[in-house]
């Protein structure tokens, strides 16, 4: 008898509580519009003054302070709101008929408002574990997460707002700048696409949906888009540079110069993007062969930017080669001429004999040659590898050009660079058939060619 008792009664505690809730939510909807009634009625004010005699008697008289917090939260007084609602919430232990989903809310709601994320979290949280099937809760829950940068929870949120209400505009906004943040970019283009449709001046969804589709391999689209925004005063600079990047990765440096030249005419041009675009127009402008507009360039970023990446020895680099045309022909002709060149190179370096040329390997780091000598007292199979960088070059090189001369059964072999050889590299042909051709030498033989022909 003793447990289908204990049952009923836990049976009728649940029917009353639903009918409570019920009651008060129906008291609290009766109490809005009342408190709309009389405000439409008598005017704001009057009605602020009549309750808030109320309050100078009882200042815990729930009625009054229910009452005032819709009027200050329609009128979005969020200072007064979250005075207004913090007292019904410190009182609520005592006053049962206080709808705490609704006080949490708000309370969170005007902290949002006012900036104070953390309390904003703390009570939306309250409020949505009460009632977790309202849509403001929710929204305002995200945007507080979205400004803590927890976008993952703020993603969370939205979701739960577009099930509550899917024709919402503001949600499509939301979930496409969490989306962004958090590098979906691909799950995030259907929504900025949706923002674009009601919002098609906003600059700023549209900068950001290039970007997603140039992350998401839409880069032919994306380019389009950073090319339209290229005049744009917010957006222009940084869809310069993205256009340039995008021009340079398709080897179209004119292209690239042409972005980054209407992007250093912009005005209010960030600090770090001006660089950068400064920077890039001048290694665009190198790959075309414009090594004195290149160097202008490049000596502009030294004087603003002491240090910056490899600026100093670029200019270094390139004022060098302004000067010596040989430099240049070695360093900056395309493949086959430079082919032609390193021929000449080996005719002048063995200019009192007879060259015969009998393979040539073109690879991603240097070009070989093997040739056959004839001199009047001997004869050579000899092979040459041209490296074309500035750069010190290892003995691991160096040994793998060992092994193939051995395999290539030539006599001897040289190493030629524009830059230097490592001192590990120069103890290794000690003893070895290894000529080792650095860029004062190389410049000696170059001076004898004749570079127009």
């Amino acid at each position: 008898m003793l447990i289908p008792t204990l049952i009923t009664i836990a049976i009728i505690a649940a029917v009353v509580t639903i009918v409570l809730v019920v009651l008060t939510s129906g008291k609290n909807n009766k109490k809005s519009s009342s408190v709309n009634t009389a405000v439409q009625r008598k005017g704001k004010s009057s009605v602020i003054k009549e309750y808030e005699k109320k309050l100078v008697h009882d200042p815990h008289n729930v009625t009054a302070l229910e009452a005032l917090g819709d009027i200050y939260y329609d009128a979005e007084e969020w200072e007064k709101v979250w005075g207004i609602y913090k007292t019904l919430y410190e009182i609520s232990t005592a006053h049962i008929e206080i709808n705490m989903a609704k006080t949490t809310s708000r309370l969170g709601i005007a902290a949002f408002k006012l900036e104070k994320y953390d309390d904003a979290i703390s009570y939306l949280l309250s409020s949505s574990r009460k009632d977790s099937e309202v849509f403001e809760t929710n929204y305002y829950l995200g945007k507080a997460f979205f400004e803590k940068g927890a976008y993952d929870k703020a993603i969370i949120c939205y979701k739960k707002c577009r099930l509550l209400n899917p024709d919402s505009s503001l949600i499509n906004e939301a979930l496409a700048m969490c989306l962004f943040k958090v590098q979906k970019y691909k799950e995030s283009l259907p929504f900025l696409k949706k923002v674009l449709e009601e919002h098609p001046e906003n600059k700023e969804v549209l900068y950001n949906m290039a970007v997603a589709m140039s992350e998401s391999g839409y880069r032919d689209r994306a380019l389009k888009v950073f090319i339209h925004l290229r005049p744009d005063p917010v957006f222009g600079a940084q869809s310069c540079l993205e256009a340039g990047k995008m021009h340079e990765y398709m080897k179209d440096y004119a292209a690239a110069v042409q972005d980054y030249e209407i992007g250093m005419k912009l005005e209010n041009v960030p600090d770090n993007i001006a660089v950068q675009i400064l920077y890039r127009c001048a290694v665009a402008y190198i790959n075309l062969n414009n090594i004195p507009r290149g160097l202008i360039l490049l000596k502009r970023v030294q004087a603003t930017h002491a240090g910056y990446r490899d600026v100093d020895n670029l200019v270094t680099r390139y004022q060098e080669l302004n000067q010596n045309r040989n430099f240049q022909a070695y360093l900056m002709t395309g493949t086959s001429d430079f082919v032609v060149l390193c021929r000449k190179f080996i005719s002048e370096y063995y200019k009192d004999a007879f060259v015969k040329i009998e393979d040539v390997a073109i690879a991603a780091e240097n070009i070989e040659i093997i040739c056959y000598v004839t001199a009047s007292k001997w004869q050579s199979r000899v092979m040459f590898r041209f490296y074309r960088t500035q750069t010190i070059i290892g003995d691991i090189y160096v040994r793998e050009f060992h092994t193939k001369i051995r395999d290539t059964r030539c006599d001897n072999g040289f190493c030629v660079s524009l830059g230097t050889f490592s001192d590990s590299a120069h103890k290794y042909t000690e003893g070895r058939p290894i000529d080792l051709i650095e860029k004062d030498e190389l410049s000696k033989i170059l001076k004898r060619i004749n570079m127009s022909n």
